[in-house]
């Protein structure tokens, strides 16, 4: 597979990263791998096909089907090498009742007491409109290895801001 030399190092670079997932996201990940790969013979008829219209310099559909061809591999071995690498993480309440990876917690705002409620999970899973923040943002940051009525600050863009823990689950 030719990849640029800029791919290459993105690659190199993920390659010793922890993957941090829920058992969902396993699962998405492993289906999307798995479809990639059904996907891989027709994209590869496809370039071969486009390469036969002539001259590949000016061909502009082979150019297309190739530079898809190559997408394609270079996801599937990403995801490959994430699955390498996955931490999956557990689900439920910890013992100790600290804030991790898998937790749900329920703050509240110090400054106008709205509550919110996030579940902290690897950054590949992350939708904070969802309430899935990940350990590595500001917040999730903050808030790993705290317990109940703790209370964090994060900072921010206009200031610090402070939450109370309300509840960990």
């Amino acid at each position: 597979m030719n990849l640029s030399k800029r791919k290459r190092d993105e690659l190199e670079a993920m390659e010793y990263e922890q993957v941090h997932l829920t058992p969902a996201g396993v699962e998405r990940l492993t289906a999307k791998l798995a479809e990639l790969k059904r996907a891989l013979p027709e994209r590869a008829a496809e370039v071969k096909r486009t390469s036969d219209y002539g001259d590949r310099s000016e061909n502009f559909e082979y150019k297309q089907a190739k530079s898809f061809l190559r997408r394609t591999q270079a996801q599937i071995y990403r995801i490959e090498d994430q699955l390498k690498h996955i931490a999956v993480i557990p689900r439920g309440k910890n013992a100790a009742g600290t804030v991790q990876l898998g937790s749900t917690v329920v703050i509240e705002s110090t400054r106008d007491g709205m509550k919110k409620t996030f579940e902290i999970v690897g950054p590949m899973e992350t939708n904070p409109t969802r309430g899935r923040i990940s350990h590595v943002s500001p917040l999730g940051a903050a808030l790993i290895g705290h317990r109940a009525d703790d209370i964090v600050t994060v900072p921010t863009g206009s200031g610090a801001q402070e939450y109370r823990i309300l509840e960990v689950r």
